[in-house]
């Protein structure tokens, strides 16, 4: 295996499908309020040509962004649970317990990616520059979470939410209650499909002194939490949907995700972990893409 891949596999690139689809939502909504007047005196496809032309660098740094944040969150994840990874089963195979990667070279990857990240926030705006190590606290400090609360899920959730408002304030420098209302969702939808991802660690977690909502409350409470999660996501769209007044193609992603989150919780019981990994990236994968794209259509169709 070559030493990309390794590293490939040590943050698993393809969860990134989880969050990027939502810092594009945060991106392109960004392009309302790109000049003073706001998108009064533009037509949407009017407004995605004027700004993409200037802000397509800002496009590949937000990119760029969520590459390395993610990338240093998930290596510092790693580094920082290789002795229980050890230990347990299902994740004795990573690649830091398996030898495939030393545990000192994961530190600096994950130094690198932190810093890299801070370097890419000082060429989009200030505000994005200021609030970086802010943002790395969050998703670095996750890692800990575990030790001490079961509230570890929604510390997730929140790292994970920081991509749509933060790539809506690299492009206009400012806060905004739509984008908010997106980060909310992500923060209630990735809480709750962390939980369902937990379950697999239930005894683990309690025998080793490790927090979760599974290890706590056992694995069909736990479940009712998850679904009140995504019952509060799914609010969180709806209400993104009436404020900002959206069109058909937005709402139609609202079913979409609306409908993969109530399916990863019909095919996954308490008794029956079997289909957890389909409901956690093939649901959860589908559900942010396919909304992601009907958003963004729906800003330049409507």
């Amino acid at each position: 295996m070559s030493t990309v891949k390794k590293y490939l596999s040590l943050i698993k690139f393809s969860h990134t499908i989880f969050a990027m689809p939502f810092a594009m939502i945060g991106f392109f909504l960004g392009f309302r309020i790109f000049q003073a007047g706001g998108i009064a005196n533009y037509s949407y496809r009017e407004t995605f040509s004027s700004v993409f032309r200037e802000k397509w660098l800002v496009f590949l740094l937000v990119i760029a962004c969520m590459v390395f944040a993610r990338s240093a969150a998930m290596a510092f994840n790693r580094y920082l649970d290789r002795h229980f990874d050890a230990k347990n089963p299902r994740t004795a195979v990573r690649e830091i317990p398996a030898g495939i990667l030393k545990a000192d070279r994961v530190l600096w990857f994950t130094i690198i990616n932190a810093l890299l990240f801070i370097i890419c926030t000082y060429f989009i705006n200030p505000l994005c520059f200021y609030l970086s190590p802010v943002a790395l606290l969050v998703i670095l400090g996750y890692s800990y979470t575990k030790r001490f609360t079961a509230l570890c899920h929604i510390i997730l959730g929140l790292g994970l939410s920081l991509a749509p408002i933060g790539a809506y304030l690299a492009v206009t420098g400012k806060f905004d209650v739509l984008p908010i209302l997106f980060s909310f969702a992500v923060i209630f939808w990735v809480s709750g499909f962390d939980i369902i991802y937990a379950l697999q660690d239930e005894e683990f977690d309690r025998d080793h002194n490790l927090y979760s909502i599974p290890s706590q409350l056992g694995k069909r409470k736990a479940l009712r939490v998850s679904e009140l999660l995504h019952v509060a996501s799914t609010a969180c769209v709806v209400a993104a949907g009436l404020y900002g007044g959206f069109g058909y193609l937005y709402w139609a992603g609202v079913g979409v995700f609306a409908g993969m989150l109530l399916y990863q919780h019909n095919i996954v019981k308490p008794d029956d972990l079997r289909r957890v990994n389909l409901a956690f990236m093939t649901a959860n994968g589908i559900a942010s893409v396919v909304f992601a794209v009907l958003v963004i259509a729906d800003l330049f169709l409507f």
